[in-house]
């Protein structure tokens, strides 16, 4: 059986032609208050381009609950048009990609971070789709002549780097390391200003491999904390700078926070070369946020 009006504005046996995505926002009653911000944004325009784009739609519910969030905000007017063009730009991409595309990665939108680098947008399938941590698909695939629309119940706000480490269950130990009560320094204070900060994150996997390589140490409070705040430095990059993978070179001598130095190799694949002879892989390169950018390494950088 041949089931018709699947998509928004197609009936079977009709020579209509599909909308664009801002045509088929304005025709959705859910999707008013975005339209509205697409609006304010100036960002009309932008989506009614060739593309195509993939869209992810907030409804009106979560753009009540995003003015809810600031209380000097009580319509989306009241919100700074710097601010709304960013937050909006994070929902689309670049090219279209379906429901059926989607996997555990980092996907490049069209919000802006350091040096006009485009912000990176997670997307997490294990059990259950998820985007940038918390927001949720209600309605997918819905086909635009220029794109694709997926609506979501929540606004997604573009992530620090701070942001992307907590919303990736795989970045979960270095979370903990960072934010050891037994620290004087500050390290989510620190690396939530303004940067550009570059920070080699390791995986949970290169933490507990560090765990099991000392027999007196069963938990992240085992390390010293001197110990560890110097390793934890030894993972940000000591300049101002948001280095993504396209600027390392081969031989590129790094001075990090500790005032330590690691040395790019690239002569094999994207590795690190420690002050205490470690050949690190450089598992995963430019997650990028809106005050850095974080490359996963597959061990703990030791200085």
């Amino acid at each position: 059986m041949l089931f018709c009006g699947v998509f928004l504005m197609v009936s079977c046996g009709s020579d209509e032609e599909v909308k664009n995505i801002t045509g088929l926002a304005t025709d959705d009653a859910e999707l008013s208050s975005l339209v509205s911000a697409l609006s304010e944004a100036n960002l009309v325009t932008t989506l009614n381009g060739d593309g195509p784009f993939t869209v992810f739609a907030p409804t009106n519910e979560a753009f009540q609950s995003l003015l809810d969030s600031n209380g000097d905000w009580s319509t989306i007017s009241d919100i700074p048009s710097d601010v709304l063009e960013s937050v909006l730009l994070f929902h689309v991409l670049s090219g279209e990609v379906r429901a059926g595309d989607l996997s555990d990665t980092y996907v490049s939108t069209l919000s802006s971070g350091p040096d006009g680098s485009n912000v990176s947008l997670q997307v997490d399938v294990t059990g259950g789709v998820k985007f940038n941590g918390s927001a949720l698909p209600l309605t997918t695939d819905i086909e635009a002549s220029n794109g694709v629309i997926h609506k979501i119940d929540e606004v997604m706000l573009p992530p620090s780097i701070v942001n992307h480490a907590l919303q990736n269950p795989n970045l979960s130990i270095l979370v903990a390391a960072l934010t050891d009560t037994r620290h004087t320094t500050d390290f989510v204070s620190v690396l939530s200003e303004d940067g550009p900060f570059t920070v080699f994150a390791p995986t949970n996997t290169a933490f507990q491999a560090l765990l099991d390589s000392n027999t007196a140490w069963n938990s992240l409070g085992d390390i010293p904390i001197a110990t560890l705040d110097a390793v934890l430095k030894y993972h940000v990059v000591k300049s101002s700078a948001n280095v993504q993978a396209a600027d390392l070179t081969d031989g590129q001598a790094v001075e990090m926070l500790n005032d330590g130095g690691i040395t790019i190799d690239l002569s094999d694949g994207a590795k690190i070369s420690t002050s205490s002879n470690q050949s690190v892989n450089i598992a995963l390169t430019d997650v990028q946020g809106t005050n850095g950018v974080v490359h996963v390494v597959d061990q703990v950088l030791l200085p």
